[in-house]
């Protein structure tokens, strides 16, 4: 094997010191004549005294030949990482095709469900009753509120499989496509493991959380909290809600728009309006039918473009033995660290426990998803709905899983991390899409469809869910009179467009934050963990005061929010890092210059400053402080503020696994006093002293 583009450890390079520092500076010549001035803001290439190279011993048993032209011709002749670069952007006639087919498609179904269906059912119920729902929708398009109603539930009438398929697109956004599978190639197979938690969080979901929201029947989660509580804390969860996905959305838009700009070379400030605009108009002219549909249709897509990947990857790897090999021997094929340390990234608590905890306010509590749930006819539908949209979120994961896999068999000898060729960490896996799958025409169009497919499926229902909640918690209790069909329809839809034109305007902060997936949980941390704290207090212990709630999820929205925030910081600055599995760049078939801390694999931390700080624990526990820290705050202010009485919150506000314990001894008195649900503390408290004097 001829000599390395980079330096390396003398156990895998062949040559002495002073002939590879010559191979150095003749490859750094080659460069500056080949590109001139395009690279003239980089920095010349690393003496190799300065590092040593960690990769593992290279195995002879791989049947992987290197396309090296090192020895036909000597360095001058290898592509730089520009060049090479846009000679991989082959995203040609096809793959345009069938991208802008894909966004066609889905502009078209909005259309359909904004004006051509509703027509229809404009016409058809002229003299009909709606009553086939077993639901109790009869006559829903008498009724004022028939239009918020039809826009964010679908007037409760959707079918099991569409919404099961809708939820696993909205479960696997952009971020989680390309961010589990940049996560594979660059920590390994650890996240992995996260699959057992959604078990848990479905269980949990099913038994505590859902049953609850699926019998009020409500359009917005975070009217539970008025019912329970009162307008305040109904109002702090709400404003939780928008400021999530003001953070949150950006992300979403800038993961598909990297994606296009890689296979494609298009600018990101390109990319980022026009596909934002498509989803804008769908979502905002077909409400839910609209995006859940559009769901199908882009579950598909992102399903069956995986599955292209995956097979035309292994079949050109040379099999699964090949794929699992090249990642045993660079130490991709690891587990949960056993570990009580909170500060490791991935240790086998943080996982299990707190991963538990992010799956849960993702599929338990998230207003997106429980108004999901809530467009079916009763719970049943519920159950098949959990169970299908589970599975396939687990299907769809390891197959995300899976590619992180095969992208590093494939780059397992010359990291294009390292070497520049893919810019971000996240423009790993559309790197590795067109090298492998490029030269089938359409192949790459349909991948990068795939992954806006994930991406606008989880932005869409982000929006309707916004419209739902601006309208039904921040406008509607303030008016004294009603909203006309025609205002609530102006609301629902204005609220989509500015906050999707916010989420577009955001994107270049975006650029500069880091890993998409880590942000993407980070970000959820903030306002989803403390909301997930609040509603297992009302749902669980009704003895807690709305004082007392308000103090624990205030200080904890805070707590969890210096913690992200100064951890976020820590990162930006570099003062927070984490090993990273090791790589190697020395069957690297172009030219590149090697960064001077590219194989910087453990913490740069000196073991001086190895002092605990809280804000170094894994990302994985953020949801957990924030949840966690709710609860117990609401609990230590209850010692201040007092209890409350059981029998002051009804029954159908509290989780049906508890209602036994805390209402059976209370069955005989309260029987003959069934109070309504809608009632607060405010009112039912005189009614109980009454009760208790008589």
């Amino acid at each position: 094997m001829s000599a390395t583009t980079s330096p390396v450890d003398s156990t895998t390079a062949t040559g002495s010191p002073t002939t590879i520092t010559s191979t150095a500076a003749t490859m750094t010549n080659a460069i500056v004549k080949t590109v001139e001035a395009i690279i003239s803001n980089t920095a010349p290439a690393a003496s190799p005294s300065s590092s040593a190279h960690p990769t593992p011993t290279q195995s002879s048993t791989f049947a992987f030949t290197p396309t090296t032209t090192a020895s036909m011709g000597g360095p001058e002749e290898k592509l730089s990482v520009k060049d090479l670069s846009q000679t991989l952007q082959h995203f040609g006639i096809v793959d345009y095709l069938v991208f802008i087919a894909m966004l066609a498609v889905c502009a078209v179904i909005g259309v359909y469900f904004g004006f051509i269906e509703k027509k229809q059912k404009a016409k058809k119920k002229k003299g009909q009753l709606d009553g086939k729902d077993g639901a109790g929708a009869a006559g829903v398009e008498e009724r004022r509120g028939s239009e918020a109603l039809d826009y964010l539930v679908g007037g409760r009438q959707m079918k099991v499989f569409p919404v099961a398929l809708s939820l696993v697109a909205s479960f696997v956004s952009g971020i989680s496509l390309l961010g589990t599978s940049t996560e594979i190639y660059v920590y390994g197979t650890q996240y992995a493991f996260i699959l057992v938690t959604l078990a848990i969080s479905g269980a949990i979901s099913w038994y505590i959380f859902l049953p609850v929201f699926c019998n009020l029947q409500l359009t917005s989660t975070y009217e539970y909290f008025e019912r329970r509580f009162d307008r305040r804390i109904r109002i702090f969860g709400s404003c939780l809600f928008v400021v999530m996905n003001i953070l949150w959305q950006p992300i979403c838009i800038y993961v598909p728009a990297l994606t296009l700009n890689q296979v494609s070379g298009i600018s990101v400030s390109k990319i980022v309006p026009v596909t934002s605009m498509v989803c804008i108009l769908y979502t905002s002219v077909g409400g839910i039918k609209g995006v859940v549909w559009t769901d199908v249709i882009q579950g598909f897509v992102m399903i069956g473009s995986m599955a292209f990947v995956i097979i035309k990857g292994t079949l050109d790897m040379g099999g699964l033995n090949v794929v699992l090999d090249r990642n045993r021997q660079f130490e991709r094929l690891v587990g949960p660290d056993m570990t009580l340390d909170p500060t490791v990234r991935m240790g086998v608590f943080a996982l299990f426990i707190g991963g538990a905890f992010f799956k849960l306010q993702a599929n338990g509590i998230n207003q997106a998803i429980v108004q999901r749930y809530l467009t079916l006819p009763n719970f049943r539908a519920v159950k098949q709905a959990i169970v299908l949209s589970l599975t396939g979120f687990m299907i769809v994961l390891l197959m995300c899983v899976y590619i992180g896999m095969l992208a590093f068999a494939e780059f397992y000898h010359c990291d294009p991390i390292t070497t520049g060729l893919a810019r971000a960490k996240d423009q790993v896996i559309p790197l590795y899409v067109m090298k492998s799958a490029g030269t089938v025409p359409g192949l790459v169009g349909l991948f990068v469809a795939g992954v806006f497919s994930a991406a606008l499926s989880s932005l869409s229902t982000a929006l309707n869910s916004l419209s739902g909640v601006i309208l039904t918690d921040f406008i509607e209790p303030f008016r004294k009179k009603p909203l006309t069909e025609r205002q609530t329809a102006f609301v629902l839809r204005g609220v989509v467009v500015v906050f999707g034109l916010l989420s577009m305007a955001s994107v270049p902060i975006v650029e500069k934050l880091g890993l998409v997936m880590q942000l993407s949980s980070t970000v959820a941390a903030i306002t989803c963990g403390p909301l997930l704290g609040a509603f297992s207090v009302g749902m669980l212990l009704p003895f807690v005061k709305t004082e007392s709630l308000l103090t624990g999820i205030s200080c904890a929205s805070a707590f969890t929010a210096y913690i992200v925030v100064r951890a976020q910081i820590a990162i930006f600055t570099g003062q927070m890092t984490w090993p990273t599995k090791p790589v190697s760049v020395e069957d690297c078939d172009y030219l590149f210059d090697l960064p001077d801390n590219w194989n910087v694999t453990t913490p740069a931390t000196p073991a001086e400053a190895k002092s605990f700080s809280l804000h170094e624990i894994s990302f994985l526990w953020y949801t957990t402080v924030g949840s966690v820290g709710t609860l117990v705050g609401s609990l230590l202010a209850t010692l201040y503020f007092g209890r409350q009485d059981p029998r002051l919150v009804d029954k159908e506000l509290v989780s049906p696994v508890l209602r036994n314990y805390w209402y059976g001894k209370y069955e005989s008195v309260a029987c003959d006093e069934k109070t309504d649900p809608a009632l607060h503390e405010s009112v039912t408290q005189p009614k109980l002293e009454l009760a208790d004097k008589s």
